[in-house]
């Protein structure tokens, strides 16, 4: 398997802890600490943020180098995430305004912001934070 297909296979992975992590949080402090669902989704969204940056820093990009300390490179995976994620509903609006048939299946619409989300994120990672190959010690 080429080096980038095992990265976006890893990050694949990540993205699939993260949602596990994302929906369980949320869920867990609306359903049983009655919680607001927007402040639930802030608390979810930077724990999957978090568990994903963990995943890919050790195992996605573990041959590559951010260059940073764990901490800045923490600060600047959250910035880069929350800007996927602006991608992500932004496709997910613009999808009903091109196509309002949509409203029917807002799945479809999800689907298209996820991947577009996904690809950014992918994208991002890769080039803006761990875009150098790791030398070695």
């Amino acid at each position: 398997m080429s080096p980038l297909r095992r990265e976006v296979a890893l990050f694949a992975v990540g993205g699939l802890l993260g949602f596990i992590v994302d929906a369980g949080i949320a869920q867990g402090l609306v359903g049983l600490a009655g919680w607001s669902v927007y402040t639930a989704r802030v608390v979810s969204f930077l724990s999957a943020a978090t568990v994903t940056w963990w995943w890919n820093r050790n195992h996605t990009f573990a041959q590559r180098d951010s260059g940073r300390s764990q901490g800045a490179e923490w600060i600047r995976w959250m910035g880069l995430m929350a800007v996927g994620a602006l991608i992500n509903n932004g496709v997910y609006v613009l999808a009903f305004q091109l196509f309002p048939a949509l409203r029917e299946w807002p799945a479809v619409a999800v689907a298209a912001g996820s991947v577009a989300g996904s690809v950014a994120n992918f994208v991002f990672a890769r080039t803006l934070l761990f875009g150098a190959a790791k030398t070695p010690a």
